[in-house]
């Protein structure tokens, strides 16, 4: 099984991709992380997002966090995708899902993963306030 590792604009489909990892008769356990935008951040209301991205930077950036997981614990694959674009509150906004043999090694993988990709993957987020200002966030400020 490959890894799959995408940036989109597009929704994607959680059960479309757990059951491509699924295949695999040596599997035991699929750990997953969907991130969702929610309406607050940081003491204010939020009503949507707006994400920018260097695409070449963003999957090398990626498929490096992919292969440490990989180097760091016994997993036999991935599926990391992230959307861009504007986002309203709801909106699936990441999908990470972790294939191993026992649960252990991937739910350590899948909590590296999101912690790595909320503090070092290149995304540049913009929140849309209710009041209609806008407000960059930094990474370090987002709750992990």
């Amino acid at each position: 099984m490959t890894d799959k590792i995408l940036v989109q604009q597009e929704d994607f489909d959680v059960a479309a991709e757990y059951a491509r990892l699924s295949d695999n008769p040596e599997t035991g356990a699929i750990v997953s992380f969907i991130g969702k935008v929610r309406n607050f951040n940081q003491n204010s209301d939020v009503t949507g997002l707006h994400l920018e991205h260097y695409p070449a930077m963003t999957q090398l950036s990626l498929e490096k966090l992919v292969a440490e997981a990989h180097a760091r614990w016994p997993i036999q694959s991935c599926t990391l995708i992230h959307r861009v674009g504007d986002l309203t509150i709801n909106d699936q906004i990441v999908l990470i899902l972790v294939a191993s043999v026992h649960r252990k090694a991937a739910f350590a993988a899948c909590e590296f993963l999101i912690d790595e990709l909320k503090t070092s993957a290149p995304f540049w987020k913009k929140e849309r306030l209710t009041d209609g200002s806008l407000r960059w966030v930094s990474p370090a400020l987002s709750p992990i």
